[in-house]
This record gives structure tokens, C-alpha cells and sequence, in this order.
């Protein structure tokens, strides 16, 4: 293993409050072991919200946007107390057991890459152990499994996208198996997501929180990225909880309130005896940014009357680019049928399709009742707990929980959602439909 490079002549925490001119001079000066040294020096490179706040806490929240450098700060703070000597037991809870590899530990701002050469930990993927060369060892965990947290003992641990866990039992247990040493702590990095078991965390007096955009780390993203998101996403309801890291709670009479579409989760879909591209056209022909996008969902029922949301391949298109995109999702998910709103296009709706692949039948149906009226008989489908959701639809899901009874509250027009209650509608609110609710005229 290298050996450690000498100590600095300068103080990395101070050099960032110095002149520029100053700074080019100490910088210019380093030697090759000193530049190593600074470049893997944290307190260097990061911004104020990225190091750990000061005084007693037990649990320090980072509750940011995309991009941010969450994870950079979650494991830079492990490798500081790991490196102090105040922690040699640690947990690394990810979402699942990949993240926990693939983000935690080998991602690009994971433990392994973040670690100086002269103290890089050893992984055993096999036994899910980093170990480094002082005996601190840290372990990966995954919040699915919560009995995993059951009887190990920790003295930190490090909980990765905790927003997106989906069950409450793994912090639970993950907070009982916190307690070696005088002061055991933990760091826990998430976009915010509502979740009502983050509120008691949020409000815990040992809690401190650290909140950020992922404007603040725009000089460490790829170029155009920031750009691009705020084109698409800033000032949306999903812009203020993904970029802005807003934990914003359900809107008054949500229809689909934050607990409802979390209960709608599952991983994957069991086989299905019908499927449905459903399609909802913008009432505009372009692709401009001030054009209203085209909702496609692609969604099926099981031989047991649940119904499974597959895919959305929404977005802002031109008659012939979301007709090829409806015809190519009928295609990969072997369809029944494609089913389309006619509203704003009559017979073009059909010719568009016919134009791309005549052989695909399709339903067209008319909106003869407001958008709330169509969406409660579906919102009770979710309520009675027969509708599941698989992952990637967190666009969709933005839609969902901006919908109340007193109609759409985010920007623009709910096109996804629109198509998803067609594409529901078809499924399992058919009149004949065994188990089905009345939709008479909403064809």
C-alpha cells in the first residue's frame, strides 16, 4: 500500500479564504506528494453544506436535490470517522442491496473512489465488507431486508436515498443497532420524497438537516445537465422536490396522496392477460417547450383483476413521433390494443397510428366528462388497493399527486395522468367488466 504522503506545510480548510493571487502561489509550490495529499483533503474541495454541522447530533440529514453531492458528502463523512478512529463498526444502507454496491461503495463518488491510496479499504462483495488497514470494517445493508439490521451493532452508519425505502421497519431497526461507542451517529442522503415516517425524523431534536438545490453543485455537473433540467423541470411541482430538494407535502383532497402511490410499488409484474397502450394527444402539433406533451402509458391485468402500470413513454412530440412511440411500446409489451383520446383530433388520431402500422387496432374514446369525474373512479382503484406501479414513474406519480378534487395543481396539462386513466379505464372499469365500476358515457 503507498505510503502516506508528509504533512502539508499549509492548512487545506484555509487556503479556499485566501486571495486568488495567493492561493495560485501555494498551489503552484506543492510538491507531487503534497498534491496528492491536497487532492484528496475534503475540507479543500467542499462546499460548507457538504461537511458535517457542528455540536452534538445524532443523525445529520441531507435532504437535496439531484446532483447535489450527497453521496460525495456521505462518504467523505464515513471516511473521516473511520480515518478519527471514532468508528470501526459501520452499516451502509442503500435502497436495495445493488445501490449499496453500485452507488455506496463503487460508484464514482463511492468509498473506493473518494479513499486516499494510502488507506483504500479492501471490498468483499461476497461478504458485503469493506475493511480497511486500521480494523474499522463497514458493512452493506439492504433497506428491503430489514431483519439484515436485526443483531449487528454499529458505532455509525450511513443510510443512502432513505426517502426511497419502503419500509419503515429497516430505520427502525437500523436506529436499535446504533449503539457502540460514547457517540454513535448517522448520515443519512436523500432527494426528498413525502413520506410519512420522515416527518417524526425530521422532527427528532437530535436530527440536524442540511437542505440544497442541485444548483449548488452546478460547477461539478456535466455541462448542460443543470441547464437542461431547468428547461424542462424548474418551477413544476416535480422541479421543487427533485432540483430544489423540497419535501413538499400531499396537496389539500390529493386524489393519489403521497401514501397511496408508495402502497402502489412492486418491482416487477406477474403475467398479464391484457395490455393496453393508452394515448392521450396534445392538443398542439410541436415539440416546443411550450407545447403540452402527448401521455403514453403502457399498462396490463393479471388473471386476479390487479391492474399493473408498465411504463410511461410520455413527452413532448409531433403527431408522427408519438404515433411511431405508441406503435413501438404496443410492439415491446405485446398489446392487446391501443387505446386514444379523439378530443383533439377525430379520425386523425386513427390515420396517424394506421399511418405508422395499420395492423394495430385501436379504440378511440371521447372525454364526455371533466377530468375529475373520469380520475375518482380510477383514484379508487389505488384505495382499494388493486392497482400496482412498477419502477420509472416518478413523472407520472408527479401528475398523480398534484390532482385534487378540486382539479390538476401543477403546471401545464396532466397528459400522463390523462392517458393512465384511459389505459385503467379500459382495464378494469369496462362496463362487463367483472368487478368493474359504471363508466357509462365516458366512452
Amino acid at each position: 500500500m503507498p505510503s502516506r504522503p508528509p504533512a502539508p506545510r499549509w492548512n487545506a480548510a484555509s487556503i479556499a479564504s485566501l486571495p486568488a493571487e495567493t492561493r495560485r502561489t501555494i498551489l503552484t509550490g506543492l510538491s507531487a506528494e503534497e498534491a496528492v495529499r491536497l487532492l484528496h483533503d475534503w475540507r479543500f474541495w467542499a462546499r460548507a453544506a457538504q461537511l458535517p454541522p457542528a455540536g452534538r447530533w445524532r443523525i445529520w440529514l441531507i435532504l437535496a436535490g439531484r446532483g447535489f453531492g450527497k453521496t460525495r458528502a456521505g462518504a467523505e463523512w464515513v471516511r473521516a470517522r473511520i480515518e478519527s478512529g471514532r468508528a470501526k463498526r459501520v452499516a451502509l444502507v442503500g435502497e436495495t442491496l445493488a445501490d449499496a454496491r453500485q452507488v455506496m461503495v463503487e460508484g464514482e463518488s463511492g468509498l473506493l473512489a473518494i479513499s486516499p491510496p494510502w488507506n483504500r479499504p479492501l471490498w468483499q462483495p461476497s461478504l458485503r465488507r469493506l475493511s480497511w488497514p486500521n480494523g474499522a470494517v463497514a458493512t452493506a445493508f439492504s433497506a428491503d431486508d430489514p431483519e439484515q439490521l436485526r443483531g449487528p451493532q454499529f458505532d455509525a452508519a450511513w443510510a443512502d436515498e432513505l426517502a426511497k425505502w419502503r419500509h419503515p421497519a429497516a430505520w427502525d431497526n437500523l436506529m436499535f443497532a446504533l449503539r457502540l461507542g460514547a457517540d454513535p451517529r448517522c448520515v443519512a442522503t436523500t432527494t426528498p420524497r413525502p413520506r410519512p415516517w420522515l416527518k417524526p425524523i425530521l422532527a427528532d431534536p437530535a436530527t440536524v438537516v442540511t437542505r440544497g438545490s442541485t444548483r449548488d453543485n452546478e460547477a461539478n455537473l456535466a455541462p448542460g445537465f443543470l441547464a437542461e433540467v431547468l428547461r424542462r423541470y424548474d418551477g413544476t411541482r416535480l422541479g421543487r422536490q427533485e432540483i430544489d430538494g423540497v419535501l413538499l407535502e400531499d396537496v389539500p383532497g390529493a386524489l393519489w396522496p403521497a401514501s397511496l402511490l408508495e402502497a402502489a410499488q412492486e418491482d416487477t409484474a406477474p403475467e398479464l392477460v391484457r395490455i393496453v397502450v393508452a394515448v392521450d394527444p396534445s392538443g398542439s402539433s410541436g415539440k416546443g417547450d411550450s407545447s403540452d406533451e402527448t401521455g403514453i402509458i403502457v399498462a396490463g391485468r393479471d388473471d386476479e383483476g390487479t391492474a399493473h402500470v408498465l411504463a410511461d413513454r410520455s413527452g413532448r412530440m409531433s403527431p408522427a413521433d408519438w404515433g411511431r412511440a405508441a406503435v413501438t411500446a404496443y410492439r415491446e409489451f405485446r398489446a392487446d390494443r391501443l387505446i386514444a383520446e379523439r378530443n383533439f383530433g377525430g379520425a386523425m388520431v386513427g390515420h396517424v397510428i394506421a399511418t405508422v402500422d395499420p395492423g394495430v387496432p385501436v379504440t378511440l374514446v371521447t372525454a364526455s366528462h371533466g377530468k375529475r369525474i373520469r380520475a375518482e373512479p380510477v383514484a379508487a382503484l389505488y384505495e382499494q388497493g388493486r392497482v400496482r406501479h412498477l419502477p420509472g414513474l416518478s413523472l407520472l406519480e408527479a401528475q398523480m399527486a398534484a390532482f385534487s378534487r378540486e382539479g390538476y395543481q401543477g403546471e401545464g396539462s396532466p397528459d400522463r395522468l390523462d392517458a393512465l386513466v384511459w389505459a385503467l379505464s379500459d382495464l378494469m372499469l369496462r362496463p362487463g367488466l367483472a368487478g368493474s365500476a359504471e363508466l357509462e358515457g365516458f366512452y
